[in-house]
């Protein structure tokens, strides 16, 4: 099989996908040969900005709950006849960065994105012990979602989806589905760059505290989504890979 087919015949979920990580992750995945059900709110372009591409299925619907959770699964393994991987890509960035005194937003930015991941992985498991190679993969928070002094909660958010991970994986192991985590560092996304327009010194904050003395593209983080995705990483679960260009 090509390197160009790695996921060729796969069922994926990718949510959050109309733009940044989960854009680049849905046409890093097609690119792969797999079948993608792209999910993101009614007002986010979704149903238009995959047109010219073959083997997407744009679903335009704001996932808040296991209710939305299940039927978002439900029509995506009805579309693409079964269902092998959940991309689980939403609520990356805060509104405004988070600060380590900002207590009371952190744990109601984690505590949703939490339930969330947690809500759609559950809902999908039963799906995915039908696929030979069921494997969820979940991102965490942006480094823009986080101040210059918001490095410990950073940290928190981190450790929140190391967690939750862990613990599905454990859940998931015994039907043969993995469960990972990708978390990104400081990457570029429309929402990136907004925060970084107002806030220039938290950009280059950003740069120095990263060996690599850059930011991130989504392509960077789509690419280890692949991995983990792929045959490559049929024995890797309950652990996360940190996507940061290495930190100083």
């Amino acid at each position: 099989m090509s390197d160009a087919q790695r996921l060729l015949g796969s069922r994926a979920i990718v949510t959050g996908a109309s733009n940044g990580v989960g854009e680049a992750i849905v046409r890093t995945f097609v690119k792969q040969g797999a079948m993608v059900f792209a999910v993101d709110g009614p007002d986010s372009g979704i149903e238009t900005n995959f047109k010219a591409l073959q083997n997407v299925i744009p679903y335009a619907e704001t996932i808040a709950d296991e209710q939305s959770a299940a039927e978002m699964v439900k029509r995506a393994s009805e579309a693409l006849a079964g269902l092998d991987i959940v991309v689980n890509n939403s609520s990356l960035q805060a509104s405004m960065p988070i600060s380590d005194g900002d207590e009371a937003e952190l744990e109601q930015f984690l505590k949703r994105k939490i339930q969330l991941y947690a809500a759609t992985t559950r809902v999908a498991l039963p799906y995915l012990e039908k696929s030979p190679a069921g494997r969820i993969i979940n991102t965490g928070c942006l480094r823009s979602a986080f101040s210059r002094t918001g490095n410990a909660a950073y940290a928190r958010s981190e450790a929140a989806i190391a967690e939750l991970t862990q613990s599905l994986a454990a859940e998931a192991g015994p039907n043969g589905t993995t469960v990972n985590y990708v978390q990104p560092g400081a990457i570029m996304t429309p929402a990136s760059r907004r925060i970084f327009a107002e806030d220039k010194a938290l950009r280059d904050y950003c740069i120095a505290q990263s060996a690599a003395k850059r930011l991130g593209d989504p392509v960077d983080i789509a690419k280890v989504v692949l991995f983990l995705a792929s045959d490559d990483a049929v024995f890797v679960s309950g652990t996360g890979i940190v996507v940061d260009g290495g930190s100083t």
